[in-house]
């Protein structure tokens, strides 16, 4: 069994998920990059922190998230901090997404859920500890125009926070969610300048944030915060205040 705290983060290869190891690396944590076809990404950022393991896995397949679990298991035998980073945005209005988008966007609800229970019987209920950490969105909050089924995810995401922590009490284990605003990563990326414009034009900060500022928050969970659960952190910029 590794000697030093594990923390396993779903979604790791790329944009908020690998400031997140890079974070959690730096507090000497041995880290679990979870991918699911950011190979890589996934490589290149192990090998930039080193001290960590890859994990591949598609958390809407629950075959595949007991295989991870297992190895898991087999390479590091403890998770000491779950980051449920992982998430995906099928966007179209309601008039003309499809069954079979919506019920891929559901799946990953689903995933998390099921993970989470896995690492909770398989590690943390077992040693009496943990920090579990959901990476949720301010959309979750304000809504958002053509992302229906994301914005219902990352509510969720929420709730099963707060409902989580209190299903824990008196466990020893810490749940809480962040819950970024718009972030410099591969999704954002996408928008257009009119859409960029406008967003930043109802910031108080007058600019989207950087990953690093979310991983900040999640080093500071997993190290620290020993009086906190049940909590959703906004990250926003001043964009929504919670």
């Amino acid at each position: 069994m590794i000697e030093k705290p594990v923390a396993i983060v779903t979604g790791g290869a790329t944009g908020i998920g690998a400031a997140c190891c890079r974070a959690l690396a730096a507090e000497g944590f041995h880290v679990g990059i979870h991918y699911r076809k950011s190979a890589d990404g996934a490589q290149k950022l192990l090998d930039e922190i080193k001290d960590g393991f890859l994990i591949k896995a598609d958390l809407a397949n629950i075959d595949d998230v007991e295989a991870m679990v297992t190895q898991i298991k087999n390479v590091a035998g403890r998770v000491d901090v779950l980051v449920n980073n992982a998430g995906q945005s099928i966007n179209a209005d309601i008039l003309s997404m499809k069954m079979e988008q919506f019920d891929e966007q559901r799946a990953m609800t689903r995933g998390v859920w099921y993970l989470t229970k896995r690492i909770l019987r398989q590690f943390m209920l077992r040693s009496s500890s943990g920090r579990i950490i959901n990476i949720s969105s301010v959309v979750g909050h304000m809504g958002n125009a053509g992302q229906i089924p994301y914005t219902m995810e990352k509510a969720a995401l929420d709730a099963f926070t707060k409902s989580l922590a209190q299903e824990l009490r008196g466990r020893n284990i810490l749940v809480n969610s962040i819950a970024p605003g718009f972030i410099e990563t591969e999704m954002t990326e996408e928008l257009s300048a009119e859409v960029k414009n406008r967003v930043m034009g109802e910031i108080t900060l007058g600019r989207i944030g950087k990953p690093e500022e979310i991983a900040e928050v999640v080093a500071f969970l997993a190290k620290k915060g020993s009086y906190i659960t049940g909590s959703v952190i906004h990250v926003n910029g001043g964009l929504y205040g919670g």
